[in-house]
């Protein structure tokens, strides 16, 4: 149920449920006469009209006045009412064309299936007066962690009162989600708009070989959309490498290097010698370079592109290092040595060690970005305390603790299952779910010692792990008897909360788990987004 202001619970049941079957007809007569409040209560677009109503209840602007005192509702509300859907209604054909591009978008081939090259968003670059140099670059690339670290550099530097622009994905469960302008995703004419001024182009480009895939694409969009905007900062996320990744086009003043493991290994190698060589691509002449911690074998390889092309390295563990951190409510307090000084007690309203590392290198980033000098401590303060890290081991849900992280290679699936030992929770259940491409045996191995049961339930989309694969991995790992097997979403988390809550511990310290795929992890944050 959403959390909002509703006088008649079983109107409003009615009325989600008749929006997820795609009835429009099926909307309860009780809220009927809100729609005949105004003139145009349609929109050319049955499914556009459906997320205008929806954006409505969204957004609490039918939780207004009950029908049966429609009669006294004044002039004045009636025409607030009718002003408002109209808005609801154009946001809605928004959502809907940029869903429309989204789909042309998607329908191109994905980043791995053209040959290596940025040759192609080069010249998509250069025929749009080379967007990317109107402002300065920091560029992520790593395994795991990159995302929450660009989204804390991005909040140190709107801190600071820099314009930012922020490239990241995938995206949880809006596309705009990619591309963010001063911390918030793109909003749906804007996104529209960097479309319209690049598709132009982008059909010459194609024309001249090889069709650009649908993430040279929106890296292009991005870079476009940041100049018009325009951004002084852009904090860019590596797709997948580094040396031929479409966002290698930029000629970043600070590089982030995340810790690197094994994942996409039919494309960046079978060896962390082999990865590390493709995210060592990103590392610029001159420029200052900041790694977290690294396994031997890729720190070698890092460490020796930095000395070949002459950039300043800025380490953790050396240079960097948490002096010390502590649990506190939503999230902990750390302190950070870096270079220029040490910050202490830093409230980062995110969970783990691995965010404290991510915290402590986003900050030398930054320091590293504005010449190496201390920052400012407000600053710091300011910026970490207004941290978001959506779908990293975030709660979704109090009691019982349900939480949510995209943990979906064997790397961030270890980082995973220390945090839950760290939390301290009894009897936790995972809900998982992977994409058919990824090795499931290995990150389900390094969960398995904190979980006492997994719940598999296939998620949506054509490159899903079927549930029947999944289970069959899932059985040799954790045994027949701590494996089960749910339908839908909803079954599964249902089933986990029951299965956590039933173990005989205190209820306050159950806790689901639901992990794996990004797309999964949307998934399950926008169902308890609407109420779940």
């Amino acid at each position: 149920m959403n959390d909002k202001n509703w006088q008649n619970e079983d109107a409003a049941e009615k009325f989600f449920a008749s929006l997820d079957k795609g009835e429009i007809g099926g909307i309860d007569p009780e809220l009927v006469p809100y729609l005949d409040s105004t003139e145009e209560k349609t929109v050319e677009n049955p499914i556009a009209e459906t997320e205008a109503i929806r954006n409505l209840v969204e957004f609490s602007l039918l939780a207004g006045p009950l029908p049966e005192v429609v009669e006294e509702v004044s002039a004045d509300s009636e025409d607030d009412h009718a002003q408002l859907l109209r808005r609801a209604q154009e946001d809605a054909k928004l959502r809907a064309k940029v869903h429309q591009i989204y789909q042309q978008i998607q329908a191109r081939a994905p980043e791995h299936d053209v040959q290596p090259s940025t040759a192609r968003v080069q010249k998509a670059l250069y025929y749009l007066g080379d967007p990317q140099n109107a402002y300065d670059t920091i560029h992520i690339t790593g395994t795991n962690g990159k995302t929450s670290t660009a989204r804390m550099i991005d909040a140190l530097a709107t801190a600071q009162g820099l314009k930012t622009g922020r490239f990241t994905s995938p995206h949880l469960q809006s596309v705009t989600e990619r591309i963010s302008l001063e911390g918030q995703p793109i909003s749906a004419d804007s996104f529209i708009r960097a479309w319209e001024d690049v598709k132009d182009i982008i059909g010459l480009v194609d024309e001249d070989g090889v069709r650009l895939s649908f993430f040279e694409v929106f890296t292009v969009m991005a870079y476009a959309a940041f100049a018009d905007y325009p951004i002084d900062l852009g904090v860019i996320e590596v797709g997948m490498g580094g040396k031929w990744d479409a966002t290698n086009t930029i000629d970043s003043k600070v590089q982030v290097i995340t810790p690197i493991s094994r994942d996409h290994e039919k494309w960046l190698g079978s060896t962390l010698t082999e990865i590390a060589t493709e995210k060592a691509g990103i590392i610029k002449p001159g420029s200052v370079v900041v790694l977290a911690h690294q396994p031997e074998e890729a720190r070698e390889i890092l460490l020796q592109k930095a000395a070949e092309v002459g950039a300043y390295v800025r380490e953790l563990g050396t240079d960097i290092k948490v002096v010390s951190r502590q649990n506190a409510v939503g999230g902990q307090l750390i302190s950070v040595r870096t270079p220029a000084a040490l910050y202490e007690d830093i409230y980062v309203p995110l969970f783990g060690a691995h965010q404290a590392d991510n915290a402590a290198v986003a900050l030398a980033a930054f320091e590293a970005y504005e010449g190496g000098d201390p920052v400012n401590p407000l600053i710091v303060e300011h910026g970490f305390a207004a941290v978001t890290s959506p779908g990293r081991a975030e709660i979704v849900r109090a009691s019982p603790t349900i939480m949510i992280d995209a943990a979906h290679n064997p790397g961030g699936a270890k980082v995973l299952a220390a945090l839950i030992e760290e939390m301290g929770y009894r009897n936790p259940v995972g809900v998982f779910s992977a994409m058919g491409d990824k090795d499931v045996e290995a990150v389900l191995a390094e969960v398995e010692p904190v979980l006492a049961e997994i719940v598999l339930v296939e998620m949506s989309g054509d490159r899903a792990m079927s549930l029947q694969r999944m289970q069959q991995i899932a059985v040799e790992v954790f045994g027949q008897d701590r494996v089960k097997l749910a339908e839908t979403l909803p079954e599964a988390l249902d089933e986990a909360v029951t299965l956590s809550e039933n173990s005989g511990d205190a209820l306050v310290g159950s806790a689901v788990i639901a992990f794996g795929s990004v797309v999964f992890v949307g998934e399950v944050r926008d169902l308890f987004r609407k109420g779940a």
